[in-house]
């Protein structure tokens, strides 16, 4: 497992962003902006020397994917030659991971335009060499792990998988854990979004990883278990990301030994 930062969660600056991670004990990035361009748009050669001389690999990549309604095909179909275009990107910066939306817009939300789309997709990406991760998303048509583990089922590609983000489903209503032993019982996510937040009466309050009730030394426990070898990353919310960050991954790190040391000890 990788502990790892969604960089501009922080900064959309390469060496900042490096600098942090490497002050917060995180082991590797995922990418999304980067100088104010959304990957694989971006200065590259500046950016790979700085985590080349870091020595942090690319964990995933987000370049803004199947964000829109199923119903959008012309949209979607931009989004299948989008994954062309980001493949030798991805080559060059050793990642094979790419996080992308459900096609879950309330608006024009249709269950099975989605999965053909994302099965169409999943081929697509597997003749590159990639692997996409589809996440779950309040305020989405796909918020819960529930709803994105029947997703996944009626996809059933092996080169999509779950981005699973148990923050969006306690936002959306869902007992965390409930969603995550569904995406269990189905195939191990390919990463985890990391966040925290609370429920409470005037709505939703993001939080410090560890001060929420998504309970995340439960959530890592559980994917130990079940020997989960992908990423965690860090969102670094809520501002100053800079300073709850380090708090964040702290927590963050402390689950994972306790989790660990609790497997060895079995």
């Amino acid at each position: 497992m990788t502990l790892a930062l969604l960089t501009d969660a922080v900064t959309g600056d390469a060496a900042r962003a490096v600098r942090l991670t490497l002050l917060w004990g995180l082991e590797g990035v995922a990418l999304r902006t980067v100088g104010g361009g959304r990957v694989p748009n971006v200065v590259e050669g500046p950016l790979r020397r700085r985590l080349e001389d870091a020595e942090l690999p690319v964990v995933a990549l987000d370049p803004g994917l199947f964000e829109g309604a199923a119903s959008a095909r012309a949209a979607w179909l931009n989004d299948l030659d989008a994954l062309t275009d980001l493949a030798p990107f991805a080559r060059r910066v050793g990642c094979d991971l790419v996080r992308v939306g459900a096609l879950a817009s309330p608006d024009g939300w249709d269950a099975e335009v989605a999965s053909t789309a994302l099965r169409r997709a999943g081929d697509q990406a597997q003749s590159l060499g990639l692997r996409l991760a589809v996440r779950n998303e309040a305020g989405s048509a796909i918020a819960t792990g529930a709803a994105l583990a029947n997703l996944l089922e009626s996809v059933a590609h092996e080169a999509v998988g779950a981005d699973w983000r148990p923050s969006d489903a306690l936002h959306a209503g869902e007992d965390p854990h409930d969603g995550l032993a569904a995406l269990l019982r189905g195939r191990v996510p390919f990463c985890i979004g990391v966040r925290d937040g609370r429920v409470e009466a005037d709505g939703w309050t993001e939080t410090v990883v560890g001060e929420g009730d998504v309970t995340w030394d439960r959530q890592v426990r559980a994917l130990t278990d079940a020997e989960y070898e992908g990423a965690f990353i860090l969102d670094a919310a809520p501002p100053p990301a800079r300073t709850t960050g380090l708090a964040s991954a702290t927590a963050l790190i402390q689950a994972l030994r306790t989790a660990r040391r609790a497997a060895a000890s079995r």
